[in-house]
């Protein structure tokens, strides 16, 4: 075992003077579904290879105590307290909203590493979530629809966050090779196998706009309020249907979520037709979309994918995850890589003064136990 597995475990005795269980749960690309996992609908998620890896196991202080080796901070609770903690609006929060959920007995040690970028839209969080659950004792088998709604839980119930299950069932199910489709009202998947001849880049805006979180909050509250009007789920929606809402800003939320859908389904069966130009176009259909309907990018993720739209070789590009900051994910001709990341560093660092952090990523396995 190396890399960032041997770093964790490392950390973890050097602190906690314990031998550990080992867990690792992989962050994820969204390729197309941008929103409509807590509206029932499609998405086109894939997990990648960045991870987080979690090393934990008991000991008897009644305390649970938690470290993390990219902050290098650490926290600790009584166990016996956990129950009545309120989230902090930190890194922890996701650990106590599963330790909440898990019994701990008379104590548990917990060290983490991520190699997920913070806060870039690559889902970190879930990908700590699952981990976190694997390494502090969830003993069911893999992969596990239960330990991907269990995840879930820890972010509506302790944070309050009222997310959907495509990062987290990415993270735990992910395939090498393949995105997942998936069903977000049935919970059925299939993979996707994404074809030769173009490499998947996610770039860092490294912004994240304050507005980010109280804005999510807003789109749940307007696409119930879209449902409301036309007393369907907007999976059911038509563009007809639409009609019936009268509130402008309202419909231009519902459109998107339709149309979003409709986009899924189209990439889809291009991808398993090789077609990565009808991909491209739906990927920036998407931002587009994400853009004026849903009104959830900002200048920098524009600014990032119009610069790679006018470099050729670049099928395509948009946002991903919730929005106003994090990354972009552009579909590139490996041909044209050196070139694609020197001008969109070159630009981007002379409007806004910082230079971004390109990840060319892979489909990867999901979650697993790696001891």
């Amino acid at each position: 075992m190396a890399g960032p597995a041997q770093l964790v475990i490392e950390a973890f005795e050097t602190r906690f003077r314990s031998t550990p269980d080992i867990a690792r749960a992989p962050g994820r690309v969204n390729l197309i579904g941008e929103h409509t996992d807590y509206n029932s609908g499609l998405v086109l998620p894939m997990a990648i290879d960045l991870a987080c890896y979690a090393a934990s196991a008991p000991n008897r202080e009644g305390l649970l105590r938690v470290y993390s080796e990219n902050l290098k901070q650490a926290r600790q609770w009584p166990i016996d307290q956990l129950g009545q903690l309120q989230p902090s609006g930190d890194w922890t929060d996701y650990v106590l909203g599963i330790a909440r959920q898990l019994p701990l007995g008379r104590g548990r040690d917990l060290s983490v590493y991520s190699t997920v970028p913070l806060g870039s839209g690559l889902s970190s969080s879930a990908a700590l979530e699952v981990a976190t659950a694997l390494a502090m004792g969830w003993s069911g088998s893999l992969p596990s629809l239960e330990l991907a709604k269990l995840c879930q839980r820890a972010e509506n119930e302790f944070i309050g966050l009222p997310s959907g299950i495509m990062d987290q069932y990415v993270s735990v199910f992910g395939r090498a090779n393949s995105a997942l489709f998936i069903d977000c009202r049935s919970l059925a998947s299939e993979p996707v196998e994404l074809p030769a001849g173009a490499v998947i880049v996610a770039v860092n805006s490294r912004v994240k706009h304050e507005l980010a979180q109280s804005a999510y909050w807003q789109r749940v509250e307007e696409c119930r309020d879209a449902v409301r009007e036309i007393q369907r789920d907007l999976r059911d929606a038509t563009p007809d249907t639409l009609d019936l809402i009268r509130n402008p800003v309202i419909l231009k939320r519902a459109r998107h979520i339709v149309s979003e859908n409709e986009r899924v389904t189209e990439f889809v069966a291009a991808s398993r037709k090789g077609d990565l130009a009808k991909m491209g176009r739906l990927l920036v259909a998407s931002h587009r979309s994400l853009q004026h309907d849903y009104e959830v990018s900002c200048e920098e993720l524009d600014f990032l994918v119009d610069t790679a739209l006018g470099i050729p070789g670049i099928f395509g590009a948009r946002m991903i995850g919730g929005g106003f900051g994090g990354c972009t994910v552009n579909l590139v001709d490996p041909a044209v890589m050196d070139h694609f990341t020197n001008t969109v560093a070159d630009a981007y660092r002379a409007k806004f003064g910082v230079k971004p952090v390109f990840y060319p990523v892979q489909p990867a396995e999901g979650a697993s136990r790696l001891s």
